[in-house]
Formats: C-alpha cells, sequence, structure tokens
C-alpha cells in the first residue's frame, strides 16, 4: 500500500537551498560594514557560544529600528536570494511541490527576507529567526523565543509545525535537507534525510 501519511520537505536555507550565506550580506546591505563590524565587537563577549554571539549581533544591530522598514528592506532582498538559489536544489523543492508535499524553510537566517521569498517560492512556511516588535513599532533587539533557530530548535519548531498543521499526534513522511552541524536534529527527525554539499558523502 502506498504510504498515506502526510508528506512534508523541510529546507536548510543558507548552504542547502541557496548556495551562498545570507544573513552577514543582508547586515552588510542594510547596516553598513562598518556598523556590522562595530557590532560584531561588542558582542564579542559572547566568547564562542555562536548562538549567544548571533543574538548580541543582531540585538546590536537592529534596536530601536523601525520594523516597517526593515521589512521592507526583507522584501527588496527576495531579488538577490533568488539568483541565489542552487538549480538543483531547486528542483528537489519543485518535485516536492508537485508530489503534494508541505514545504518549509527552517532556517537560522532572518524571518524577515526568508518570509517573503517563502511566499515567492510558493512554500508552506518559513520558520526562521523572527525579531519582536515593541508596542511602538520599533524593533527591541530581542528574538521571538530567544533562541535561535539552529541545532535541537529547528527540530523544536518542525514539531511544533507539523503538530499545528495537521494535529497532534500526526505521525508525516518527513524529508530533511541540511548541509551542516546545526542541522543535525533537523535531519535525525527524518524518514529520508540528505546531507547536501560537503556533508553529501553521507548521513
Amino acid at each position: 500500500m502506498a504510504d498515506e501519511r502526510p508528506g512534508v520537505a523541510a529546507f536548510d536555507f543558507d548552504g542547502t537551498l541557496s548556495a551562498r550565506d545570507t544573513l552577514v550580506p543582508f547586515l552588510r546591505q542594510v547596516r553598513g560594514t562598518a556598523r556590522v563590524l562595530g557590532a560584531a565587537g561588542r558582542a564579542a563577549h559572547r566568547g564562542r557560544d555562536r548562538d549567544a554571539f548571533k543574538l548580541a549581533l543582531i540585538g546590536h544591530l537592529f534596536r530601536g529600528e523601525p520594523a516597517d522598514r526593515l521589512a521592507a528592506r526583507g522584501e527588496a532582498y527576495v531579488p538577490t536570494l533568488m539568483s541565489g538559489l542552487g538549480p538543483e536544489m531547486l528542483d528537489r523543492l519543485r518535485w516536492h511541490q508537485a508530489e503534494g508535499h508541505a514545504t518549509l524553510l527552517v532556517s537560522a537566517s532572518l524571518g524577515v527576507y526568508l518570509r517573503p521569498l517563502a511566499e515567492r517560492l510558493g512554500l508552506d512556511a518559513a520558520l526562521a529567526v523572527e525579531l519582536v516588535v515593541g508596542a511602538d513599532g520599533l524593533l527591541t533587539g530581542e528574538v521571538v523565543g530567544g533562541l535561535n533557530t539552529r541545532g535541537p530548535e529547528k527540530a523544536s519548531r518542525l514539531r511544533a509545525w507539523v503538530e499545528q498543521r495537521y494535529g497532534p499526534g500526526t505521525d508525516v513522511e518527513l524529508w530533511a535537507y541540511g548541509d551542516s552541524s546545526g542541522d543535525e536534529q533537523l535531519l535525525g527527525l527524518a524518514d529520508h534525510p540528505t546531507w547536501v554539499g560537503r556533508r553529501a558523502s553521507g548521513y
């Protein structure tokens, strides 16, 4: 009998669906190289904890920024993102869509640009780093949930999305695609895990 479970395909973004890093170029484009370097220096006290460093960097760069202005910059970044999509992985995404599978991004990059990209590509969701907007419409410098969407948080957010989409306890047939250690837990959930790029020699 054919597998009647709902099909879900979860893609990491940078290094997986996109052939290159997208976060740092976006930060430099929006805030300028000098300001990014300055913010990185102030965030360096977080030491070797890459997640804490990243969240501190985001706080330094965006605290007090009008949310609607950053949203507009995210929309404007979409053509750049489209030009960087890997042809083979884009074909794989289109295959999943043709099969009727739900498709989504699960990424440590910013939702401010991945959400409009997901809409452009016809994806069902983009689970990414979201910035907290204050009552005054300004960014607080914090991220929603206080966590980077990396490692265990990728798996946690995907589980929550599946439960919300299909109902508690629903078993889905899951494909997952990633390229780094931050994707290990995500791929560990999958019926069909696929390492991309340099990690593609095996899971």
